[in-house]
């Protein structure tokens, strides 16, 4: 599959281990076979709509919160981004920022 569908799947995957869920404790809650979560996870195969809809209430997030995986992002275009946002920053927040990476 895609890019769509890998990210999906890791985002998916995310969500699924912070609610502290196992593919089978996620596919039982779902009415979905594990092989098939599985598929999803591995970004295999694109959830339908109507898998999409079941995912987001067991994961107790919005459909839309299921997307957001924009932090998945190469490291090419994750250094584009930041110097974007540090060229794009005042002097002032330029500080903050250095102080936030200095201590991480």
């Amino acid at each position: 599959m895609g890019i769509i569908a890998e990210k999906l799947g890791k985002r998916i995957k995310e969500l699924r281990e912070r609610k502290n869920l196992s593919q089978q404790q996620l596919s039982d809650i779902m009415d979905m076979e594990a092989s098939n979560l599985s598929k999803i996870e591995r970004g295999v195969q694109i959830p339908k709509e109507e898998s999409l809809i079941k995912l987001a209430k067991a994961l107790e997030v919005s459909i839309v919160d299921l997307f957001d995986y924009e932090h998945y992002t190469d490291r090419t275009m994750l250094l584009k981004n930041i110097n974007k946002i540090l060229t794009d920053s005042d002097e002032k927040t330029l500080q903050k920022i250095y102080k936030i990476l200095i201590n991480l």
